[in-house]
């Protein structure tokens, strides 16, 4: 059986939660963190876990095991100084994968100094982005329309390679729909003959939950 990755959350404020939930959502097994009591219950009943911890003491976090964590992201708000800490910290414990929401220029260069895997700069519904981003191989970016509809770039790969729109019939099979294909330089508007290329990277609207599924099949087939 294929083991899933496990996800952490540092900072549950308004972008950190936004992670959390959408993680939790999408049925990661994720851990949320924060210093605040009042803002870590929130979480106790979305999160697999919910920890009030310290994040800048190095003793803490390894207590939890936080090294055996595959991608752990630093969502810490206004305090730069406990972001930077807390994200040398976890790269000198050696997490896997480590991902910064930044502030300004400033900190993203700190940090990028520091060893983060990425960083991310705060904009509207950047949580729920995030969490489909590292939710899967293939997502490239994620555009929330509404509660249950998204569009997303999905890099072509697996089992659709090679064959044509008419032969996957995606809509049928899926409920989504492609509306255009990024091929190297160019944009191509899909037909019925359209055939999918290595490298394509197709543009998807639809609902949430058919997203997710023509997600996975593409990446276990």
């Amino acid at each position: 059986m294929e083991k899933k990755d496990t996800f952490a959350v540092i900072g549950c404020g308004q972008f950190g939660g936004s992670v959390v939930e959408e993680l939790a959502r999408q049925g990661a097994d994720v851990l949320a963190i924060d210093i605040n009591e009042e803002v870590i219950k929130k979480y106790v009943n979305i999160a697999t876990q919910a920890i009030i911890l310290d994040s800048t003491d190095e003793e803490a976090l390894n207590s939890i095991g936080i090294r055996n964590i595959d991608h752990v992201i630093v969502g810490i708000g206004q305090n730069i100084q406990a972001s930077i800490l807390t994200s040398l910290l976890l790269k000198e414990i050696g997490v896997n994968k480590v991902t910064v929401k930044v502030e300004n220029d400033y900190h993203k260069k700190v940090i990028l100094k520091l060893g983060a895997d990425s960083v991310i700069q705060p904009e509207k519904d950047t949580g729920k982005r995030l969490a489909h981003q590292i939710l899967s191989d293939f997502v490239l970016d994620y555009l929330v329309l509404s509660d249950n509809y998204s569009i997303v770039e999905l890099l072509a790969a697996g089992p659709i390679v090679g064959q044509t729109l008419i032969e996957l019939n995606i809509p049928q099979r899926f409920g989504v729909n492609i509306a255009a294909i990024k091929r190297r330089y160019n944009i191509v508007v899909p037909q019925a003959t359209t055939d999918i290329r290595e490298g394509d990277v197709l543009l998807v609207i639809g609902e949430n939950k058919d997203i997710s599924e023509f997600d996975h099949w593409l990446l276990h087939g």
